[in-house]
């Protein structure tokens, strides 16, 4: 596989722009390349933002999913390309897997790689996965794998979609309101402008009621309620279901115990419809 060394972290905002001008991704095969980011140092100011957004403990130790937002702008490149064969506008994250090696501070300097992977049928069309693996000093420290849907062609014979395990029962652990500007919130501290999260309008030109917030942004507002527990060595599966709709209020319940082999099972759903479920996650310690 090539592999191209990028000399800075590629912008999201023109990526977007070219991915909605762009008519590439017709078909065929993954681009049989990944692409690097070397010697990348964190940015505390960006870092806190982010703490701040998710409500995170504030501190020089990295969060669970935050290499995931120094490694997205490279998934975005190699999505936004014309090679790629699923056209990036409309594109729906199903799932993230998240394997935390040891715990990541400020002062680390991190190698990315990323690269995509499993280009397969779905029921309502074909996902991908975009595989992003994260060095210091050449050891293995953090790896994430993003899983993407293009629906199109319906496969029925395709496997069922997984979708996590069941909430956990019992009343909410915690109750809080997302409000209307969080997707915007969210976009200034990891730059994803993706135009969904971003206004009502924006969103209803692509087939949504009003503006969402960001799937990344729910997952580790969820993780939020461990504290630290999954800065160290740990594990995660988030499943995806219905979007949080801005605003919302929504109930976060929580199940299980991470010294145990199940782990905890977290999920988020809404406050006036409990059967509607935005996420389901399970973090266990490794």
């Amino acid at each position: 596989m090539a592999v191209t060394v990028l000399r800075h972290s590629p912008s999201l905002p023109r990526l977007f722009a070219r991915a909605a001008l762009s008519s590439g991704g017709r078909g065929g095969e993954l681009p049989h390349r990944a692409l690097r980011l070397l010697d990348v140092p964190v940015d505390r100011s960006n870092l806190l933002a982010y703490q701040r957004s998710c409500h995170l403990t504030g501190g020089d130790v990295l969060p669970h999913a935050y290499p995931h937002l120094l490694g997205f702008p490279l998934q975005v490149q190699l999505m936004a390309d014309r090679s790629f064969p699923l056209p990036l506008p409309g594109l729906v994250h199903l799932e993230n897997q998240v394997t935390v090696y040891r715990r990541l501070t400020a002062d680390d300097r991190l190698d990315i790689r990323v690269q995509a992977a499993d280009l397969r049928p779905h029921p309502k069309g074909a996902t991908v996965d975009l595989l992003t693996d994260v060095e210091v000093a050449g050891e293995r420290v953090w790896q994430g794998r993003s899983t993407y849907l293009r629906r199109g062609v319906r496969t029925p014979q395709a496997p069922p979609r997984p979708t996590g395990p069941e909430l956990p029962d019992g009343p909410a652990a915690a109750v809080f309101r997302v409000p209307a500007g969080q997707g915007r919130a969210y976009a200034r501290v990891s730059h994803d402008v993706n135009p969904i999260h971003l206004h009502p309008l924006t969103a209803r030109a692509l087939g949504f009621p009003r503006a969402i917030a960001h799937g990344m942004w729910s997952y580790a507002r969820t993780l939020a309620i461990l504290a630290d527990a999954t800065a160290g060595p740990s594990a995660s599966h988030v499943w995806f279901a219905r979007p949080v709709l801005l605003p919302s209020t929504v109930e976060l319940v929580a199940g299980g115990r991470l010294d145990q082999p199940e782990g905890v099972v977290l999920g988020l759903r809404s406050a006036k419809d409990a059967t509607v479920r935005h996420l389901t996650l399970r973090v266990t310690s490794r």
